[in-house]
């Protein structure tokens, strides 16, 4: 459950601190073909697709999807895809050079317990060993779901799923979840001996893990795949938003590839399962870097329609959308607005990009759920919230943040984090102390 007032704690310090720029480290994060999770913009960057010889998200969703497409993009086999994926990952952990810096860019060693770090030497693995034992395990867990969430863009992941048995408050997190998912080992089953499984194995360059390991990596794919959908629901019933009496308008705020590279118009269907017989929810995707596809469609001007959820998007900052569809009623005012990851603590930069979305936020009392990292994350984030004096409701773990560890690119050997692990709740701004005092004065005027 949400803390109440559990921003006001944090007013005393008013650091600046959150605001200032990282120190810089060598060599520089893209140039190791991720922009740094530690700056929460996680994902596919443009070195990679260089590196694939792509131009666009796009290029990479129809490579992945098995599709031909007029460009060439190096890519004859499923091997050779799987190969220059994992390239990207190349480079000693421990001085971290690129493999163009060696003498012999074959010489990177992967650690064969975990398949997913690379030491250019013996004595670079025998000086990262006492830091990265104390990761290993879970780096191993970070290199299979890697993987395996191929089998999201094939459509083997997610399985099919039922209306819930139980009422959403009585769900209180995944274990109550896949308690309601009827025959569920035969479906595990059935994508583990599947033929996109079996390709997988043969072709990605390592040792295929035991089928427990592949179902319980399923597991952690299908919580990350559902996890925003939920963390949705779970926003309605924290503000008291009942799907189910009226028809409803959420907004994600800052979408990127990351909640619409692939994305199928019935990806967030689990919010029918959540709340069936609800009046219709429509989900509008608003972000700069919406990626094309079949949710690039116009937000509706009517009621979405019962029963179903339907995704739209806009390509743009958000104020520009408030501006030019939901002042002019060409969309609906949201009933509330979710924002994955938006980022704003990670840089000064990123922050000014959101100051204009946050304000409006903030100015028009719209119930807003952001959701962030790890604990680090959300004080940094917090912090700035408290700055810009807006109502913090409440903030907590998120019963519903993806089960799939994911590594901070730039340095493996760190805990890894969880999509959505933690929550803030916000409406409108913070009441102005003495506020009430004058108004009741002016009542006895």
């Amino acid at each position: 459950t949400a803390q109440p007032n559990a921003g006001a704690a944090l007013k005393t310090g008013r650091s600046k601190k959150a605001l200032e720029e990282p120190a810089a480290r060598a060599p520089d994060v893209d140039s190791l073909g991720f922009q740094a999770m530690d700056r929460n913009v996680p994902g596919l960057s443009h070195v990679i697709l260089q590196k694939l010889n792509m131009k666009s998200y796009e290029d990479y969703k129809s490579a992945m999807d098995g599709r031909k497409s007029g460009s060439d993009f190096g890519i004859r086999t499923y091997f050779d895809m799987f190969q220059k994926m994992e390239d990207t990952f190349k480079f000693c952990v421990e001085c971290k050079k690129l493999p163009d810096a060696l003498p012999d860019p074959k010489s990177l060693r992967r650690c064969k317990r975990c398949q997913n770090v690379y030491y250019c030497g013996v004595a670079c693995q025998r000086a990262n060993w006492p830091l990265h034992k104390k990761f290993c395990k879970k780096l191993k867990l970070v290199a299979l779901d890697r993987l395996v969430e191929w089998l999201v863009f094939t459509g083997d992941i997610p399985f099919p799923t039922e209306t819930w048995t139980k009422p959403a408050r009585d769900v209180k997190g995944w274990e109550d979840w896949f308690s309601m998912q009827e025959q569920l080992e035969e479906k595990l089953g059935a994508i583990v001996a599947g033929r996109y499984m079996t390709l997988l194995w043969a072709n990605s360059g390592k040792p295929r893990p035991e089928d427990a390991e592949l179902r319980e990596s399923i597991r952690r794919l299908v919580t990350d795949f559902h996890s925003r959908p939920l963390t949705i629901g779970l926003g309605l019933r924290l503000f008291g938003i009942d799907p189910l009496t009226r028809p409803l308008t959420v907004h994600v705020v800052g979408a990127s590839h990351v909640e619409t590279l692939n994305t199928r118009l019935t990806d967030y269907d689990e919010l029918t399962r959540m709340f069936p017989g609800h009046q219709g929810v429509e989900m509008v995707m608003v972000g700069v870097d919406v990626v094309d596809g079949p949710i690039m469609r116009p937000p509706l001007t009517t009621l979405a329609p019962r029963g179903r959820v339907y995704l739209s998007s806009y390509k743009g900052l958000y104020h520009n959308f408030w501006e030019s569809h939901v002042e002019t009623k060409l969309a609906a005012r949201p009933d509330l607005v979710v924002g994955f990851h938006p980022g704003f603590h990670a840089c000064p930069d990123l922050l000014a990009g959101w100051l204009p979305t946050l304000l409006l936020l903030r100015d028009y009392r719209l119930p807003v759920l952001f959701t962030v990292y790890s604990e680090q994350e959300l004080k940094a984030s917090l912090q700035i919230l408290v700055e810009l004096e807006t109502h913090v409701v409440g903030y907590a773990s998120n019963p519903f943040a993806s089960l799939r560890p994911e590594q901070v690119y730039s340095s493996p050997n760190k805990a890894p984090v969880y999509c959505s692990s933690h929550y803030i709740a916000l409406l409108g701004a913070e009441a102005v102390p003495g506020a009430k005092e004058l108004e009741d004065d002016d009542d006895d005027g």
